[in-house]
């Protein structure tokens, strides 16, 4: 299977053949914060992770631009995540949902994200050979879902792509080169998840440069 994404700028796609998807997931940088998460989550029914932070490897073949995404789950929803993307030894940020069945997350954190696409924009961003002299804590981050906000906010309160990239080595091995990795998510506006219908993502760099991403969830029978 392949991958495109059409980095801003250029007149040709990134192709990216085979890559490995991981889902980054309770990656804020307080640790006290992301520990109160995680005692929320676990009275509401959800198990704690197996580790802080912690890492799904799915099926890329999840991984959809398509502004319209097919669920079979009746309580799911998305969120607006960074997404590191790594291929020919250059990494590029993109945006993407990952969109989760919250009945399944009870049960199986694991199987709740693999049970949904991921939907993903088009457009990604060039990002520095140096990662640490992109500006990562300045990236403004929303997502709205039936027209009402659901996120704002801004990365500082997530590990970096570089920290994420050590992490994920240590704990996976050597990544390899094409790679499509989730980096987590902030907090929500209301703090309870919402089943919406349609969900518009948006990650701004600078006033100049932006990425945007809309989709539609409809439900699959059949």
């Amino acid at each position: 299977m392949t991958l495109r994404f059409r980095p801003i700028g250029t007149g040709s796609d990134l192709n990216l053949d085979a890559p490995r998807l991981i889902i980054a997931g309770y990656t804020g940088r307080d640790a006290a914060a992301v520990a109160a998460h995680i005692e929320e989550l676990a009275a509401i029914g959800i198990p704690p992770p197996a580790s802080v932070p912690a890492f799904f490897e799915l099926d890329p073949c999840l991984v959809t631009s398509d502004p319209v995404v097919k669920i079979i789950g009746a309580n799911t929803s998305g969120e607006a995540e960074p997404v590191l993307i790594r291929h020919n030894g250059r990494h590029y940020l993109g945006l993407g949902s990952d969109h989760t069945d919250r009945d399944l997350e009870r049960a199986d954190i694991a199987a709740s994200k693999a049970a949904c696409p991921k939907p993903v924009g088009h457009q990604v961003i060039a990002l520095p050979d140096d990662l640490g002299a992109l500006n990562w804590d300045a990236i403004e981050v929303e997502s709205d879902v039936d027209g009402q906000p659901y996120q704002r906010g801004v990365l500082a309160s997530l590990r970096t792509p570089t920290d994420l990239l050590s992490r994920l080595t240590s704990t996976l091995g050597e990544l390899g080169d094409d790679l499509v990795i989730f980096c987590g998510t902030l907090p929500l506006l209301t703090g309870e998840f919402r089943a919406g219908r349609r969900w518009r993502l948006q990650l701004k760099l600078d006033p100049n440069t932006s990425l945007t991403h809309s989709y539609e969830v409809l439900p699959h029978h059949g």
